[in-house]
């Protein structure tokens, strides 16, 4: 009796040495190319995660956001951090899905014009010039592009469009080359703020959004639900720390102030609406790439 139970004891040492067992996850960032860039940049954050999981992530570079969605189907990369526009795109290829939402303060787009320009309202855009940012940026293309939707212009029909820089748009508008611009409204302000030739009120919003659904730590769908826990639990528990990683280096300082909260993917519907009124109802490509 007393070896049967020496031996059940053993196994169920056993057994719980492999539940609690380190595991080793891959890494990604979708707008950080490079190994060097992802180590300076994220490389705090991943410190951070480690300590609270007791887990180990080792960063997998990719160059694209195609090559990040690639990973994931492979099940080469496990984790991936990831804006609102790839998300959607990627979940369609991978069926991934988003696990902590990073919470950005004052983060919302906008539609501005000149104050002397005669325009009030979106609707006196139809049949003029628009400045959007990066093709498929979230808050500089597709965030705007949706504002005008939601106060009846369509976005591909009605306007003029064009895409360039925050600086180049700016400027643009400044000369009356372009009737307006739409972009993310806190960096367009910070922009606006560097403005020494003109006086503030040169320049007015017409339209805002809503503040975007968060930036993203998404999980692939090859990882084991009760791993995936484990890791939202650990930063969840852990936020102060997590969010010290991510804000460490300046490249991240979009994200200073910042939360860390559970999301699902139903958070982002409003950006499959997006896709949809800028004239890709798939949402199964990344535009621009």
């Amino acid at each position: 009796m007393k070896l049967r139970s020496i031996i059940a004891g053993v196994a169920l040492a056993a057994v719980s040495a492999v539940a609690t067992q380190a595991e080793t996850w891959k890494l990604a960032v979708t707008d950080v190319e490079g190994m060097e860039r992802l180590q300076l940049e994220w490389g705090p954050f991943k410190d951070a995660l480690e300590t609270a999981t007791g887990d180990t992530f080792e960063f997998f570079a990719v160059n694209s956001r195609t090559a990040a969605a690639e990973a994931l189907r492979g099940e080469t990369v496990d984790f991936v951090v990831s804006g609102p526009a790839e998300y959607v795109v990627i979940h369609k290829l991978t069926n991934a899905t988003p696990l902590i939402g990073l919470g950005r303060p004052d983060y919302h787009c906008a539609i501005v014009v000149r104050a002397d320009s005669g325009i009030n309202v979106p609707a006196d855009l139809k049949g003029k010039k628009v400045a959007f940012g990066d093709i498929g940026s979230t808050s500089n293309m597709l965030c705007p592009m949706q504002v005008l939707a939601d106060h009846g212009v369509d976005p591909v029909n009605d306007i003029e469009k064009t895409h360039t820089s925050r600086n180049i748009a700016h400027e643009a508008l400044k000369a009356g080359d372009v009737d307006a611009l739409g972009s993310n409204a806190g960096s367009w302000l910070n922009v606006r703020a560097k403005e020494t030739e003109l006086p503030y009120g040169f320049f007015k919003m017409i339209a805002r959004s809503g503040d975007l659904p968060n930036d993203m730590i998404m999980v692939g769908s090859h990882v084991p639900t009760d791993a995936a826990e484990h890791v939202k639990n650990a930063i969840l528990e852990n936020k102060a720390a997590i969010i010290a990683g991510i804000t460490a280096h300046e490249e991240n300082d979009k994200y200073v102030g910042m939360d860390l909260v559970a999301i699902e993917d139903s958070a982002y519907d409003y950006v499959r609406s997006m896709y949809s009124n800028a004239g890709f109802p798939q949402f199964d490509n990344f535009i621009g790439d």
